[in-house]
């Protein structure tokens, strides 16, 4: 695909999460271009740039597609751009920067309320709980399950009203992709045989940030306070920031700004150091 010019600021890629579209990074894509930075924000295979509401009416795309066809579809693109991006992603998009960062794509990464790779098996019940309309179907792993409103306010409006809670739903939630929450849960006890295993102590990485929400019910700050703990044993850069009454919806909730912005700038920061 034909690229803009360089605007002298490195690209910037995100990446979605489950039950979620490129849409729901509109605000920091945004403010990213109002910076002066390319933005870059596909879908997953099989969600592509489609918008949430038709993705629900077919979400048939969706069904068996697993975490090596994304996080390879991703590095594609990466390969594509005319210098090394930095990269952010959200929830299970969280767990796929890293990947990729494994790989030595990116200057650098954030997980913005990531899952965590292969080998951390902290598992709080909310988190449990948030992939039980997925796992209580081991039948359905290569389907694409719907997220009802009553879940979607447990696990993205916990923050909201029901109400408010449903039309969140309306304008951004989709099915999943089945596979991939299969896949990773499966890998967590495999260690680095899992499919979503990193080398945490892999010493060239780009540097990575990893965003907890103080009230996140999918990916609590335990989470993230024991994928830290994981990546301490090496001497690339991996840093943890915490904002206090923020849910999993980090990137839309009220006061997505300041977080957006600590972001970008420790970013930019870091990567300069490298």
């Amino acid at each position: 695909m034909t690229q803009p010019a360089s605007t002298g600021k490195p690209p910037i890629v995100l990446i979605h999460g489950l039950w979620m579209t490129p849409s729901s990074w509109d605000t920091w894509a945004n403010r990213f271009r109002a910076r002066g930075h390319q933005v870059i924000v596909p879908g997953w295979p099989g969600i592509d740039d489609r918008p949430p509401a038709d993705v629900r009416k077919d979400p048939s795309g969706l069904k068996g597609v697993g975490i090596v066809q994304i996080v390879d579809n991703y590095a594609r693109i990466i390969e594509a751009l005319p210098e090394k991006p930095i990269i952010m992603g959200h929830s299970f998009g969280g767990i796929f920067t890293q990947m990729l960062a494994d790989r030595g794509y990116g200057i650098a990464a954030v997980g913005v309320a990531p899952g965590q790779p292969a080998g951390i098996l902290t598992l709080p019940f909310s988190t449990l709980r948030t992939g039980l309309p997925i796992l209580s179907n081991p039948f359905g792993r290569n389907g694409a399950s719907p997220i009802s409103k009553g879940h979607f306010h447990f696990t993205f409006g916990n923050d909201l009203s029901r109400a408010a809670s449903d039309l969140e739903w309306e304008a951004s939630a989709v099915n999943s992709s089945n596979r991939v929450f299969f896949e990773g849960v499966l890998s967590l006890p495999k260690g680095p045989k899992g499919i979503t295993a990193v080398d945490f102590a892999k010493p060239d990485r780009a540097p990575l940030l990893l965003i907890s929400g103080e009230i996140d019910n999918v990916a609590p700050p335990a989470i993230q306070k024991a994928t830290l703990a994981k990546y301490s044993k090496g001497t690339a850069l991996v840093e943890r920031v915490e904002f206090a009454g923020r849910t999993h919806r980090l990137v839309s909730q009220d006061g997505w700004e300041e977080i957006a912005d600590y972001a970008l700038d420790w970013s930019l920061r870091n990567a300069a150091k490298g």
